[in-house]
């Protein structure tokens, strides 16, 4: 499993595995003078930006996670196209998430209330506007919640896209529901069972097909999707869940995993479904990572295999651009914050226009002299 050196709020990942583990060092501290309460990229398209959370209760299947509970509850987060540019903004997270954040990371010499500071970008309960809209389905990195997530959630419904953003329950370090309870990370203590990634990927793939399900009655905006344009898109444990929530489900026509070792069952004829890898230098062909040099070969379909130079484990989460808050100083040779978010939001962006809007994306066809930190795989790379 994943040794962390610190929290998805920006700190270098180590090792291989898209599983993140949940063990990271208690002695993580800033090595450089925080510089206060960030403000997230201001998103890049042309729609202003709403966002409203769905609590979802699925009474046909226990909690995996929690052995007490009978029915697995779960916590929404949607972004949508809103023509209300005025507002309060959305919270990035509780002032108990971002204690439990520091806590859980070992993060020391900043208020424990920093991260919940974050300053987004979209209105709180807004209206949403517009009529067939795409939908994205976001799942994020084992142990991290929704909110690392935030920039590129936001991006994608200012480019008229309707996101879902999952939050796991028991997966990460805080999940809250209404009246202020948190669910913590029941299943960080289970991370090194046999099975446990394709354990987890299994009952992730359930989470969507059930929020596919229950929009439409449960979200008043619901109206607006295009039910039959529906991507998902995920980091670490939640881009291995993409592919597997696309097999088991057909609704979901596209897929990105962005840096998650895959561990759903490909079937042996093929998986002809729209899927793009976008990764760090670990998933290059013969580095750390193999699991997608195993699985090319079976994506039969349109597929694109992208790596980013200087790229890490967190650089397509807000982790990075949250790092100066803490008082991280990034190491040397990562990609800069503001150019990975640039990076994950183009490409995402385009492989989703491309495949839910058919608007064709030659930046996903061959390399770009204005992205010279993109390699598409595997013949453009190496492990060097």
């Amino acid at each position: 499993m994943r040794q962390l050196l610190a929290v998805a709020a920006g700190l270098v990942v180590l090792a291989a595995s898209a599983c993140s583990a949940p063990t990271p060092p208690r002695s993580a501290a800033p090595s450089a003078t925080p510089t206060g309460p960030v403000t997230l990229p201001a998103p890049t398209g042309a729609h202003p930006v709403g966002t409203t959370t769905l609590y979802l209760k699925d009474a046909s299947r226990p909690d995996p996670w929690n052995l007490d509970v009978d029915v697995r509850e779960l916590k929404v987060t949607l972004w949508y196209p809103t023509r209300q540019r005025d507002g309060q903004r959305a919270p990035y997270m509780t002032p108990e998430e971002s204690q439990l954040a520091m806590r859980r990371y070992g993060i020391a010499g900043v208020p424990d209330d920093l991260l919940s500071k974050t300053r987004t970008n979209a209105v709180k309960d807004a209206e949403p506007t517009g009529r067939k809209l795409p939908l994205v389905v976001l799942s994020p990195g084992f142990t991290n919640p929704m909110n690392t997530l935030t920039s590129l959630a936001e991006d994608l419904a200012s480019r008229g896209y309707v996101v879902a953003g999952i939050d796991h329950t028991y997966e990460s370090y805080a999940t809250t529901f209404p009246g202020g309870r948190v669910a913590e990370c029941l299943a960080c203590d289970s991370d090194t069972d046999p099975g446990f990634g394709t354990g987890v990927v299994a009952g992730r793939a359930a989470d969507v097909s059930f929020v596919l399900d229950q929009l439409p009655s449960k979200w008043h905006g619901s109206d607006l999707i295009d039910s039959s344009e529906i991507a998902m898109v995920g980091q670490s444990i939640g881009g291995a869940s993409a592919l597997a929530a696309m097999v088991k489900d057909s609704r979901v026509r596209a897929g990105i995993d962005m840096d998650g070792t895959t561990y759903a069952r490909i079937p042996k004829n093929g998986f002809s479904r729209p899927f793009m890898l976008l990764g760090s230098p670990s998933h290059v062909p013969g580095g750390r990572d193999n699991s997608w040099e195993r699985d090319w070969k079976l994506l039969t379909g349109w597929k694109r295999w992208i790596v980013l130079t200087g790229a890490e484990h967190q650089s397509f989460t807000d982790g990075p651009l949250l790092a100066g808050a803490l008082g991280i100083k990034p190491a040397y040779g990562i990609l800069p914050a503001a150019r990975a978010a640039e990076l994950t939001r183009t490409y995402v962006a385009a492989f989703l226009d491309q495949h839910l809007k058919a608007m064709r994306r030659p930046v996903l066809d061959k390399p770009s002299a204005r992205h010279p930190e993109v390699k598409i795989c595997p013949e453009a790379c190496d492990q060097s």
